[in-house]
């Protein structure tokens, strides 16, 4: 068992870490609040990407998240550098169709939101909006097996947080659901 007083790692920094790679990967927390107003447009019409942005704020601050997209992140980049051992190389290089396990970690994500948000996701993953298009390419030699995933989780997870705000309201609550 490993000494906890040895190993201690700043929340902070994992949270710094995770905007730094997402925007080295390409990817703004603006693309991201354009992809949640998309999906909640048609239900909230008020709805500004200034609050969809506050959302996307929420979702990447949760320690979870941040675990999945550092992840996430980490392993598009060593298929990109060919440091994967066969067959889980070519699996990830060519975001093989029977591969999911990219899916399954934008699952996480999205499970800290709700049921609502796997539906969420379920759609954004087949509609592929917005960054969702650059990042699926595969024109421009980067490898976004995961990040896809992880985007639309993110998007999708903030969306659902948007749901049960809103309805939250319409009740009368005092206390938000899901933080």
């Amino acid at each position: 068992m490993s000494n906890p007083a040895k190993y201690s790692l700043n929340s902070k920094k994992v949270a710094e870490a995770t905007e730094e790679w997402l925007e080295k990967r390409g990817v703004t927390k603006m693309e991201i609040a354009e992809l949640v107003h998309f999906l909640q447009k048609d239900y909230f019409p008020e709805l500004t990407l200034d609050e969809c942005m506050i959302h996307v704020d929420a979702v990447l601050s949760k320690r979870e998240v941040q675990n999945a997209v550092l992840t996430g992140i980490q392993l598009d980049m060593l298929a990109e550098e060919g440091k994967l051992l066969p067959p889980l190389q070519e699996m990830i290089q060519h975001d093989e169709g029977l591969y999911g396990c990219d899916e399954i970690l934008a699952l996480s994500i999205v499970n800290v939101y709700g049921s609502i948000g796997f539906t969420n996701f379920g759609f954004i993953d087949k509609v592929k909006p917005g960054i969702l298009v650059r990042l699926n390419s595969k024109t421009e030699g980067e490898i976004h097996t995961f990040l896809d995933d992880i985007v639309g989780a993110i998007a999708a997870s903030a969306a659902s947080r948007i749901a049960h705000r809103k309805q939250a309201e319409r009740e009368g609550e005092t206390t938000p659901p899901l933080d």
